[in-house]
């Protein structure tokens, strides 16, 4: 890969050695591997086609490595949340929460921006979780919460904070991601301006940065809690010796993990440091670059994290919620009681008390770029759930000779091409072998 800094160059290159740096070039030379991974409380059914599947993710069960990039723009699937595009290393962390997460816990994902851990997070935690995405940036955070209202899965609150927020907050969570803030240098491969504004005083902000955040966040978690630190970047000044820092001025303690030797993830880079961590790096691992360390909070005794119920209490005073995660209720609108979006998309929503009306490709794409329908001349007049391949889209109003669009304003599509579906996404979506409620 052309472009590279010097630096960057030879700093990586005597961190990694010969080898491990050849096997690292030629993995940026080639092809970035585009993966999906499914929602599971709304693709129980659903089995990849091969087309496009190129093998699972090995450490998410649900996790696809796809041949190329398709459209994903124009899957009506994408934006009913049956599935979600993320890079396959950043999906590590489902293998975290199995092999550390055993019973119902509270947790907070602080830096959660646009969603792809707290989708996943949310699916992997145990039943009974309670999940708060956060995101200190106002208009990331609205993509976060669109993309948490669209997987659908209920017990997550979304929020709009910085982390001196949740410590002054006083809650105490027993899980806590803090995927920083970093140099991504692990994002080279698929993002080359990444590359150009790479420099070593950019490394150095990150660093003071992450210490800044993981401080805040250390308040927030329970003794004997647990903390997730992860970065999609390679240097130590921003991986080991951040460990090294936590361990010194917090106390944290590194815990293991059980790592199958064929997944090729590699360990600690900087000499002389034994802490159990993990790294993600392109031409070694199927994916671009991850750095994660499970870190615990110690105590002599278990401490008692805020009760979910006190936590949505607490959390409606003290931060800013955007999204409260509870099932959504219709609201009374003149002198409709008119259904919410998230409410036809949240998963496991009793929505048998609207008449549904199916649509075409075609159909379904008008519906996302939110122009009105026109539906079959039996269809019931008010809201009307419009489904595709049995998948809930959302809410129109049947008029008679027009259905009004109730998709999100925001949300909508705005290009107005219409792909061939079978040509251009048929191949790379999940198959469905019946319909879905």
């Amino acid at each position: 890969m052309t472009g590279l800094p010097e630096e960057f160059t030879s700093y990586t290159r005597g961190m990694m050695g010969e080898a491990l740096w050849a096997r690292f070039m030629e993995g940026m030379d080639s092809t970035p591997v585009v993966s999906i991974r499914l929602n599971p409380a709304k693709s129980s059914r659903f089995q990849p086609t091969q087309g496009m599947y190129a093998g699972a993710v090995p450490w998410c069960p649900q996790g696809c490595h796809m041949r190329e990039r398709p459209n994903f723009t124009f899957d009506p699937l994408l934006h009913a949340g049956v599935y979600y595009v993320q890079e396959a290393a950043s999906m590590f962390i489902d293998e975290i929460i199995r092999q550390h997460v055993g019973s119902p816990v509270t947790m907070l994902d602080l830096c959660a921006a646009p969603g792809g851990k707290s989708t996943l997070l949310r699916s992997a935690l145990p039943k009974g979780s309670l999940l708060v995405s956060n995101e200190p940036i106002r208009n990331r955070a609205n993509i976060l919460m669109e993309n948490m209202q669209k997987w659908g899965m209920p017990d997550c609150l979304v929020t709009n904070n910085l982390p001196k927020d949740f410590r002054k907050s006083r809650l105490l969570f027993d899980l806590i991601l803090c995927d920083v803030p970093c140099s991504g240098e692990g994002m080279f491969r698929k993002d080359p301006v990444a590359a150009r504004q790479w420099s070593p005083q950019h490394v150095e902000k990150c660093q003071i940065l992450q210490r800044d955040i993981v401080t805040e966040a250390w308040q927030c978690l329970r003794p004997g809690g647990k903390m997730i630190y992860s970065t999609c970047t390679f240097n130590t000044k921003e991986n080991e010796e951040n460990i090294l820092w936590m361990m010194d001025q917090l106390g944290a303690v590194p815990l293991p993990m059980a790592i199958p030797p064929e997944w090729e993830v590699t360990g600690s880079l900087l000499k002389g440091f034994s802490a159990p961590v993990h790294r993600f790096i392109p031409g070694v691992t199927r994916g671009e670059g991850l750095f994660a360390c499970v870190m615990g909070k110690p105590s002599d005794s278990e401490g008692q994290s805020t009760p979910a119920e006190k936590i949505r209490q607490k959390a409606d005073t003290t931060l800013n919620v955007l999204w409260d995660g509870l099932p959504p209720h219709p609201v009374i609108k003149g002198r409709d009681m008119v259904p919410s979006h998230a409410m036809a998309i949240h998963a496991g929503q009793d929505l048998s008390t609207y008449p549904h009306a199916s649509l075409d490709y075609d159909q379904a794409i008008r519906f996302l770029r939110r122009e009105s329908l026109v539906l079959p001349p039996d269809t019931p007049r008010g809201f009307v759930v419009v489904t595709f391949m049995g998948v809930p889209l959302g809410f129109v109003k049947n008029i008679g000779n027009r259905a009004n669009n109730h998709y999100p304003e925001s949300w909508k599509i705005k290009s107005t091409h219409i792909p061939d579906y079978e040509a251009i996404l048929e191949p790379a979506r999940p198959h469905i072998d019946g319909g879905h409620t």
